[in-house]
């Protein structure tokens, strides 16, 4: 089907019931690679195209939202459609299912990398894998920074990013806070220099007629109260501070699990930009900072969540898997227990914000069906984010092509295997998974041939 259907002959679908919805988001945690990009890519045609359970305008009234949200846009979406199709048990389910099958199949992979990771395959494997997420990022600070920086203003600020992190070490969240600022007073001052650009307009794609149309009606459930709004509000305020005192009565507040708890909170509220975006900020507090893992493990971190389905910052699990691990929280025989524990600890302080924008903010956003679009503050974060994901990069670059150290050996195989991949991914638009097996493979035979 496509857009040139004649909408006429086809019937409305019927309504779908909870269980078959709860089937389709269960299969879409399994299948959703790609990215943020290829995510939202997979949810159009299955909903929009195929089996239209929601209309083109309302699907990117919807992303537009999300879009403008810190946290995973992909993820948030199929909340937001879930919300808007079965009321909050729809939204929990769909935002849940995008999430929980990679939980586990990271919880799995990082058990295998801490358990067996020195076996020849896996470290040959490895070997590969490392210098394509260095291209990989490079390629996403390139993506953001070609729909992004569209003046010589938001040039400097991503360039005065750049600064501020790599060579004045300045927190993240300084950073961000400080873009937020400048893009503030120059929507103000300024505010030709921080329009938004690009972004996701109404479309005239027409794909037949949709449970959820144009101008279908906004159902009971999503009418906005303030009653509901404050009611909301204060079940995920009351399930947040239950769990982060749990872990404080249990284990202490200086406790890693408590530590892990708290500090993802922080992380969810500032992931402007997409996960990328918040990298550093990750890799400041749980490298350098919290030492719940060493720079060489942040990136193995980070390529085993590019070969998983779901969103990419999904590596908080890795992160809260090898913090608790390392740590041996309940013991040396009991290191899985813990790492798990860390993971799903991760996981859930990451994500409980997202359900709450929804659910909170959705009722809102229903009152108006015009296009959202950035604001300058966004547009300015957007722009320091770009010199952020560099400046990721670099520090990649630096630990995969140097790995002993700048006086050491330069591994002219890494750096090529990273050109390569650059240019699969820029020139070729090969997919992520494609370019990371295809890098695995070299790597486990070069690594197999020279050791």
């Amino acid at each position: 089907m496509n857009a040139t259907t004649n909408s006429e002959s086809l019937s409305k679908p019927s309504p779908v019931p909870f269980g078959t919805a709860f089937l389709y988001w269960l299969k879409l945690g399994f299948i959703s690679f790609g990215g943020p990009a290829g995510q939202i890519a997979i949810m159009h045609q299955e909903l929009v195209e195929k089996r239209r359970w929601i209309s083109e305008k309302r699907f990117l009234h919807a992303l537009n939202y999300c879009m403008l949200l810190p946290g995973p846009e992909a993820q948030q979406l199929a909340t937001y459609i879930g919300w808007l199709m079965h009321g909050t048990r729809g939204g929990i389910v769909a935002g849940g299912l995008f999430v929980l099958p990679s939980l586990f199949i990271l919880i799995g992979l990082t058990w295998v990398y801490l358990a067996y990771g020195d076996l020849p395959v896996v470290a040959g494997l490895l070997y590969g894998i490392k210098p394509a997420v260095t291209a990989i990022v490079l390629f996403a600070a390139w993506r953001i920074g070609s729909r992004t920086l569209r003046n010589t203003w938001l040039w400097a600020i991503s360039i005065a990013a750049f600064v501020a992190i790599f060579a004045l070490r300045l927190p993240f969240p300084a950073i961000i806070l400080a873009a937020g600022i400048i893009g503030y007073v120059g929507g103000h001052m300024a505010p030709q220099h921080f329009s938004a650009g690009g972004g996701h307009g109404a479309g005239a794609a027409s794909y037949g007629p949709a449970l959820i149309d144009d101008d279908t009606p906004t159902p009971p459930h999503a009418l906005f109260s303030s009653a509901r709004l404050t009611g909301i509000v204060a079940i995920f305020l009351a399930i947040w501070g239950a769990a982060l005192i749990t872990l404080i009565a249990r284990f202490g507040w200086d406790a890693t699990l408590t530590q892990i708890g708290w500090f993802f909170t922080k992380a969810a509220l500032l992931t402007f930009g997409g996960a990328y975006a918040v990298l550093p900020y990750v890799y400041q507090a749980s490298v350098e900072h919290y030492q719940w893992l060493s720079p060489a493990q942040m990136i193995d971190g980070l390529a085993l969540g590019e070969t998983t389905p779901g969103p990419l910052i999904m590596i908080v699990a890795f992160v809260g898997f090898v913090g608790a691990w390392t740590k041996a929280l309940f013991g040396p025989d009991m290191l899985l227990l813990a790492g798990s524990a860390g993971a799903v600890i991760a996981t859930f302080f990451t994500f409980l914000p997202s359900f709450l924008f929804i659910l909170a903010g959705g009722p809102f956003i229903e009152t108006t069906h015009g296009n959202l679009k950035f604001t300058a503050p966004l547009t300015a974060i957007t722009a320091a984010v770009v010199g952020v994901i560099v400046n990721l990069a670099a520090f990649f670059a630096w630990h995969v092509f140097w790995p002993t150290g700048f006086d050491g050996r330069f591994e002219w195989f890494s750096a090529l295997t990273s050109v390569v991949a650059f240019v699969a991914l820029f020139r070729f638009k090969a997919g992520v998974v494609s370019v990371i097996a295809a890098s695995g493979l070299a790597g486990l035979i070069y690594h197999t041939l020279v050791t």
